[in-house]
């Protein structure tokens, strides 16, 4: 084989690799390390304001990466955990403003009929730049917003490791 043949092999050899990698689709999710300590940073957040809570991290898809329910968190606070983190990583939103585009628009509110999908606050997007790579729910507080703070709190003790 002369040089020119090798050249034009690894050229059409480098041409055929750039077509099969234009069909694979590149994705970033949130690693289970990260996911972890941001569902035990969100149960404390809300643990050191007396409300027990549990928090689930998703990545991208909603798979869940990292469960943590709080001693005294009801049942049905990994439910609401999970549905809100779900929520937020499908619709790449926060789960409270789905909420509030329902309320502000009636053909909207019809999403809240897609099962596991849970339109109330508590449910905030893991984002790296702006690709987001999985979503933190957080259940059980008694008001919404109480379910934001703790989730806010921990991804912004995080944010670090988000860059």
């Amino acid at each position: 084989m002369t040089i020119k043949q090798a050249m034009l092999a690894v050229t059409v050899l480098s041409s055929a690799l750039g077509v099969q990698a234009a069909d694979v689709n590149k994705q970033h999710n949130i690693g289970s390390a990260l996911a972890h300590d941001i569902a035990q940073a969100a149960v404390a957040a809300c643990t050191a304001k007396k409300f027990n809570v549990s928090a689930t991290v998703v990545d991208r898809a909603g798979i869940v990466q990292a469960t943590l329910r709080a001693d005294n968190a009801g049942a049905h606070t990994l439910d609401s955990a999970f549905r809100k983190a779900y929520t937020s990583a499908s619709m790449k939103i926060p789960s409270a403003v789905l909420m509030e585009n329902g309320q502000k628009y009636p053909a909207a509110a019809n999403v809240k009929d897609i099962a596991i999908v849970l339109a109330l606050p508590g449910g905030l997007p893991i984002k790296v730049g702006d690709e987001v790579i999985g979503a933190v729910g957080v259940g059980g507080a008694p008001q919404g917003v109480i379910d934001v703070e703790c989730a806010q709190a921990a991804l912004d003790q995080f944010a670090a490791r988000l860059k």
